[in-house]
């Protein structure tokens, strides 16, 4: 049997993507794999597309507030959370998994300084240690980052 992360969207729309926060208009918000930036978040595009230029320009548009909805919401969590959060970093990649993706990266005043600067991915392996890992200690931000962002759908 396939493992959901072999199909991360079939699998959120099945109910059975454990990462998903919530259904938005174009997509599925999920809680990162990895959380050595607490709070970290993407949107996965629902439909078929590869890059943000294959969609009709309204659904771009819906696309890109859908990302900064996520984002209004991790900003919220993470700055009620940690005193020290920074700011947001958003990212559309698409080198890795070739799928139309956003990526919400908060960042944070107690960030080494060697990393304060620049994208995340300087963080290189480290911040693929099992140390990072999604697990049972990260269901309370979960579950703010959900409650936050379905707050703000019910109002948009």
């Amino acid at each position: 049997m396939a493992h959901w992360t072999d199909d991360r969207i079939a699998a959120a729309e099945r109910g059975e993507n454990p990462t998903v926060l919530a259904r938005m208009e174009t997509g599925w918000a999920v809680i990162g794999d990895v959380q050595r930036l607490p709070g970290y978040c993407l949107l996965l595009y629902g439909g078929r597309a590869r890059h943000l230029s294959e969609l009709p320009r309204p659904e771009r548009g819906r696309f890109l507030l859908d990302l900064a909805l996520l984002g209004e919401a991790v900003e919220a969590v993470c700055a009620g959370r940690d005193p020290r959060f920074r700011r947001l970093n958003y990212e559309i990649l698409g080198n890795s998994w070739e799928h139309l993706h956003g990526h919400v990266h908060p960042r944070y005043h107690w960030e080494p300084e060697p990393f304060l600067r620049g994208p995340v991915w300087r963080y290189g392996d480290e911040r693929l240690r099992p140390s990072h890992r999604l697990g049972p200690r990260h269901d309370g931000l979960r579950q703010d980052l959900a409650r936050a962002l379905t707050g703000l759908l019910a109002g948009a």
